[in-house]
């Protein structure tokens, strides 16, 4: 599979006859004129829930960061360290690796907004290593030096690498998967462990910052969601019971990642959120996250902590857990049945 040509006049693709992947586009964007409208209806819906992280108060999270624990403060590290590495690497993943071979002008300029939002999160991130720690360095080394963390990381980085060394049509539908997986599995352990802190009234700052990162994040998993149904009805034959299987496998490796990492992060030590619970709540959103694209659920387990999704919501709070400006600046909500 090669990559699509930036320039490409003499193309006579027809907007019926745009792919994917594997189409043959001109390079322009003619946006009166689309496909998937559901692309563009998420590239709407990211444009309006666009926000800024120093508009997130941090200031009460410099002294509650004093008084945790040192439980408490080595799983904030810990959490802060693998959500850098995961917005890192899908900024450059979504840009170098995966959007030169999609061939939708819609899909495209989706995938150019998440870009964007990933660098936004990585701007995040800094803003509350910086805000809170006096050992920036340290965290931003724990991808490297934590094994635990790198074995994650190599794990989540080889599907990518597989598309990267080796572009065919199989491994950019895995990619897509992938990309799901990480979007809906990889990064929910160390949000609930935010909320948690945030339900005993601390780190509401940290907890704030995540809830407009994780928004952006359900955006990013109902793009890939819909470009696997898309590519489904439009390529069935790739989707081959080897292929099904591989994707079974990569789901239930994920959970088995994250899982081991909730539990390392938490060790035991933060309430409300036992190794039972964790395991539990990551294969629910495995489950979740496989039924969204047609597949048979795994693991047929209960949403064991429910209330983590209030703290995720935007619209209908019940709650004033978190106060001040940025609360209202909030312009869009969206749910996983949308679009």
């Amino acid at each position: 599979m090669k990559r699509k040509k930036i320039y490409n006049p003499n193309s006579k693709e027809t907007t019926k006859d745009r792919k994917i992947f594997g189409g043959d586009p001109t390079g322009i964007f003619e946006l009166n004129d689309i496909k998937f409208q559901w692309a563009y209806n998420l590239w709407e819906t990211m444009l309006n829930n666009t926000w800024f992280p120093k508009e997130v108060d941090m200031t009460p999270d410099i002294q509650d960061y004093k008084r945790l624990t040192d439980s408490q403060k080595s799983a904030y590290d810990k959490v802060l360290a693998q959500l850098i590495f995961m917005d890192s690497l899908q900024t450059n993943n979504i840009i170098d690796n995966l959007n030169p071979f999609i061939t939708s002008p819609e899909i495209n300029l989706v995938l150019v907004r998440q870009a964007f939002e990933e660098a936004l999160h990585a701007q995040s991130y800094a803003v509350m290593v910086d805000s809170i720690s006096s050992n920036s360095e340290e965290i931003y080394d724990l991808w490297r030096n934590d094994m635990m963390l790198k074995t994650k990381n190599d794990a989540i980085a080889k599907v990518y690498e597989e598309l990267s060394n080796n572009p065919t049509d199989k491994n950019i539908v895995k990619a897509m998967f992938a990309n799901q997986i990480l979007e809906g599995i990889y990064f929910y352990s160390g949000f609930a462990y935010m909320y948690t802190l945030a339900r005993s009234g601390k780190m509401l700052g940290s907890a704030q910052m995540i809830r407009f990162i994780q928004r952006d994040e359900v955006t990013h998993l109902i793009l890939f969601q819909n470009m696997i149904r898309s590519t489904k009805r439009e390529r069935p034959e790739l989707f081959t019971k080897e292929l099904i299987e591989e994707v079974y496998d990569m789901f239930r490796e994920a959970v088995k990642l994250e899982v081991e990492w909730g539990k390392y992060i938490t060790q035991g030590q933060i309430l409300g959120l036992t190794d039972d619970i964790i395991e539990q709540y990551i294969q629910y959103l495995a489950d979740e996250r496989l039924k969204a694209v047609g597949l048979e659920k795994i693991y047929n387990v209960s949403h064991p902590i429910s209330w983590v999704d209030d703290f995720a919501k935007f619209n209908e709070q019940k709650t004033n857990f978190f106060e001040g400006n940025v609360t209202n600046y909030s312009k869009g909500s969206l749910n996983f049945d949308d679009f």
